[in-house]
């Protein structure tokens, strides 16, 4: 459960934001792990319903990126997906299918030529922004 605001390495933000972009019009979608409310790795996995309007993960790509978290000894910290053609908000079939309510849910949208994003936890069907702080590479 995140308790403190959700840490992104700018690497990984980029991972996301390169994701969506590439997939555009397509909702994309994927996993984050870490822990301690850390992202240490990104997951892409591949929308089955090719779909502007929904998203449905790949189960054996999602079986095998539960299966790494778990051999990484991470935790399921986040589910990402875009909505090409609306705000970064839930939507109401997001909120019917929040099934993991202590994890981030990240949503992507376009804001001009630029993608922005949100996030929530997903909990008795009520989304409630949390934190985010992108933490920029140390040089």
């Amino acid at each position: 459960m995140l308790l403190h605001p959700l840490v992104i390495p700018r690497k990984f933000w980029e991972q996301m934001r390169n994701h969506v972009n590439d997939i555009y019009p397509e909702e994309a979608c994927g996993l984050l792990a870490g822990s301690e409310d850390r992202v240490t790795k990104v997951f892409t996995v591949s929308n089955i319903f090719k779909s502007s309007q929904n998203y449905r993960m790949d189960a054996q790509e999602q079986l095998a990126a539960f299966m790494s978290i778990e051999k990484e000894n991470l935790e399921l910290l986040g589910i990402y997906h875009s909505h090409p053609q609306g705000p970064p908000y839930p939507s109401e079939v997001d909120l019917n299918e929040a099934y993991y309510p202590d994890i981030a849910y990240l949503i992507w949208a376009q804001n001009g030529q630029n993608w922005i994003f949100q996030g929530f936890l997903l909990k008795n069907h009520a989304a409630t922004p949390i934190n985010i702080e992108i933490e920029e590479e140390n040089l």
